[in-house]
Formats: structure tokens, C-alpha cells, sequence
């Protein structure tokens, strides 16, 4: 079973990451055909509350402290609700290729972030990456704004899209202590619990008034793909993944989302390829790469101490 694991990590990594590079395109033909931005992201943060809540009867009962259990309203706030929130109604306006290319951008957000939060030292590998990524985000929203179909890209979506990058990376930076002392079950569990009690005030009317007998059938097959396979299942297998692999080559597999995304967006017709966003991928993407090949404090401080 040890000499298995191995793959199964790999495996369970590529599935996930596959299952969220096809959320672009399903959930834009979704949410042209019946419901909004709105209705999806409800559906995925209810959906998520419910199949983690009934999991975690099934998992290991972990006891969490009263101070921890208010920790996850913050938690959910920026890691679910403005996240979510952001990416899927900025979905529902610009294209499936622009959105899948900007959610490569997380690492680098994360990095100046964790520079201003956790004092992490930017290097000259990382300050190139993040102007590499800066520079494919800055052609793509240029190519929204004069774009004249969100097929090609629409400029509010994309910087929504953007928005909900810096939202998870701000999550990750403050709630990382957090989030690691408990099991995925009992961190999903309160933070979709949280999220689902803080939107569906705002929301529940909105979803209500769905005009349910109007909707067709592969709609509501597309939203309930993306609550089970691309919300639930996904959270289960990255955590099977990074029980085994190195936190760098889990990133790696950050790459399999636009791929994804973009070959069956453009092959489906619902998104429309261009050299900008080419180029794009090949800024941000090269990027990324810098940005988590590049040295974190704790390396640096490990190398002062040898020498």
C-alpha cells in the first residue's frame, strides 16, 4: 500500500485539479442557460454545508475550541463567501478562458501577502514572477476591455476573478495556523456552515424565485456536477494529495485547471481563444513558477545555519 501511495497522491491531485478546470466552462453554459452568478454560488456553499456536514458524521469527532469556532466565521468570510462570491458571479460575466487563466495568479498573491503578514523575504526570482503574472493579468483585462463578447472576456469579471484570488490568498495568510490543527472535515464543516448562515440572507429570495419548470434538465445537471464533484469531492481529494506530496508540486498541479479549462471552453465554443491569452498563460504561468521555486524564509534561514 506505501509504494501506491505515492501514485494515489498524484492521481487524486490531477483529479481534483481537473474537476476545477472544468467548473469554468460548466458552470458558464450553466449560468447562461436558467440561473445567475448568484443562484451558483448559493447552490455551492449550501451544497458544500450539507455533504461535509453529513461526511463528517462518518469522520473522526474532533473537538474544536469555542475561540476556534469563531476563528471560522473570518475564515469562511474570505475563503468562501468573498471567494466564491467573486469568482462565480465574475464567471458568469467574462469568459471561462479568461477566469481559469486568473485563478493561476493565487500563488503569486499569496507571496505579497505572506511578505507583508508573515515577513517572508521577496527575492529577485520572486519579484520577476510576480511582474511576469502581472504583466499576463494586465494583458487580459486590456483584452477584455476591448473585447466586444464575454466569449473573449469581459473586464468586470476578470477583475472579480482577481478579486477572489487575493480573497483565498488573504485566507490562506491569516488562517493557515487554523486551518492545519483540524482534519478537511471538521474545517469544511464550519466554514460552509459559516458562509451559509452569512449569504443566504441575501440570497435565498433571489434563488427562490427561480423559475424552476423553465430551467432545462442539463442545467441543473451542470450545478449539481459542480456542488458534488467540483466542491466536495475536490476538497477530499487535495487533501488526499498533500497528506503525500511536497507543498511545490502540489502547486504544480495548479497548471491542470486552465488547460482544462481552456481546451474544453474552446472546443465547446463557449469561450474563443485568442494569441493575447496565449501569451497570457505563458506570463503568468512562468510566473507562478518563479514565485514557488524561489526560496521561502524558513530555506533561507536553514541554509544560514549550515554554513
Amino acid at each position: 500500500m506505501d509504494n501506491k501511495r505515492p501514485l494515489i497522491a498524484h492521481l487524486s491531485m490531477f483529479a481534483a485539479c481537473a474537476f476545477w478546470g472544468l467548473m469554468a466552462p460548466l458552470g458558464k453554459d450553466a449560468m447562461t442557460h436558467g440561473i445567475d452568478g448568484i443562484d451558483m454560488v448559493t447552490f455551492r456553499v449550501v451544497g458544500g454545508a450539507v455533504l461535509f456536514g453529513m461526511a463528517s458524521l462518518f469522520a473522526k469527532h474532533e473537538h474544536v475550541a469555542a475561540k476556534d469556532k469563531l476563528l471560522f466565521v473570518g475564515a469562511a468570510l474570505l475563503g468562501l463567501v468573498f471567494n466564491q462570491c467573486c469568482y462565480t458571479i465574475g464567471l458568469s460575466i467574462t469568459s471561462p478562458i479568461n477566469a481559469s487563466i486568473v485563478t493561476t495568479s493565487m500563488p503569486i498573491f499569496a507571496m505579497i501577502l505572506a511578505a507583508i503578514i508573515l515577513k517572508e523575504p521577496i527575492t529577485g526570482k520572486k519579484a520577476l514572477g510576480v511582474l511576469m503574472g502581472c504583466s499576463g493579468a494586465l494583458i487580459l483585462i486590456l483584452t477584455s476591455a476591448a473585447a466586444v463578447s464575454d466569449k473573449v472576456g469581459d473586464l468586470r469579471g476578470d477583475l472579480l476573478c482577481l478579486g477572489a484570488q487575493f480573497s483565498f490568498a488573504l485566507y490562506l495568510s491569516l488562517f493557515n495556523p487554523l486551518i492545519r490543527r483540524y482534519s478537511v472535515f471538521t474545517v469544511n464543516k464550519w466554514m460552509f456552515f459559516w458562509a451559509s448562515l452569512m449569504l443566504l440572507p441575501f440570497t435565498a429570495a433571489h434563488v427562490a424565485s427561480i423559475p424552476v419548470a423553465e430551467v432545462p434538465t442539463r442545467t441543473w445537471m451542470e450545478a449539481a456536477f459542480i456542488v458534488f464533484f467540483c466542491t466536495f469531492v475536490s476538497y477530499i481529494l487535495t487533501m488526499i494529495g498533500q497528506r503525500t506530496l511536497r507543498p511545490t508540486v502540489v502547486s504544480i498541479y495548479n497548471y491542470v485547471q486552465p488547460v482544462v479549462s481552456v481546451s474544453v471552453s474552446a472546443l465547446t465554443g463557449i469561450g474563443i481563444l485568442k494569441w493575447s491569452h496565449a501569451l497570457a498563460v505563458v506570463l503568468v504561468f512562468g510566473g507562478v513558477w518563479l514565485v514557488t521555486k524561489s526560496k521561502s524564509r524558513r530555506d533561507i534561514e536553514r541554509a544560514a545555519r549550515k554554513e
